[in-house]
């Protein structure tokens, strides 16, 4: 597998997900969750990001949405980390509001190493199409905990749940973006020499 790729194969009693990720590609998609609000979140992250991805799953969505929204994005993650390597020669930080409509949200994203997330969508509905509001931003968490990275997403203000969550997920993706852009060096961005 070339630098900046990652395959993962994820296969528990509950969900059985292949991935294929490209760090630095064109934007390119190919999600199928079973969960149509995940797939359309999923392909607005990549898209943005600049990552290529292809992604399917089969949950168990007989018990619920749950599983399926996890276990996603704990492969998502571990394919990002896998594919940052050692992290050498990336930004590390990142930075971005993202506007959707009336929606505003803003996303800060460390590759430090270190999984933390705080994530304040402020979602009122109980789900978006087939996915339950509390596990957008679970999705989120579970992501930044495999990447390794410290995420923080607020949604500043917006009406319409569809267009809060999709701006927070392009917001991550823009910072995300920034965080992973090639910056010259072959160093390690990290006074510590580690990452």
């Amino acid at each position: 597998m070339n630098e900046g790729e990652a395959e993962i194969k994820r296969q528990t009693s509950e969900t059985d997900i292949v991935l294929s990720l490209r760090l630095h590609g064109e934007g390119r998609a190919a999600v199928q969750t079973g969960l149509g609000f995940l797939d359309h979140l999923l392909t607005a992250l990549t898209r943005h990001a600049r990552i290529d991805l292809e992604l399917t799953c089969r949950g168990d969505l007989h018990v619920d949405d749950h599983h399926t929204a996890e276990d996603c994005a704990l492969a998502l993650g571990t394919a990002l980390d896998q594919a940052l390597g050692e992290r050498c020669g990336i930004a590390r930080f990142g930075y971005a509001y993202a506007p959707l409509d009336e929606a505003l949200a803003r996303a800060v994203v460390d590759l430090s190493g270190r999984p933390f997330a705080a994530i304040e969508l402020g979602l009122r509905r109980e789900r978006l199409g087939d996915l339950a509001c509390e596990n957008v931003g679970h999705v989120l968490s579970s992501l930044a905990t495999a990447a390794r990275c410290a995420l923080h997403v607020d949604v500043l203000r917006g009406d319409n749940d569809h267009h809060r969550a999709e701006a927070g997920f392009k917001a991550v993706a823009l910072a995300l973006r920034m965080a992973i852009a090639r910056d010259g060096s072959d160093q390690i961005p990290s006074t510590k020499g580690v990452l």
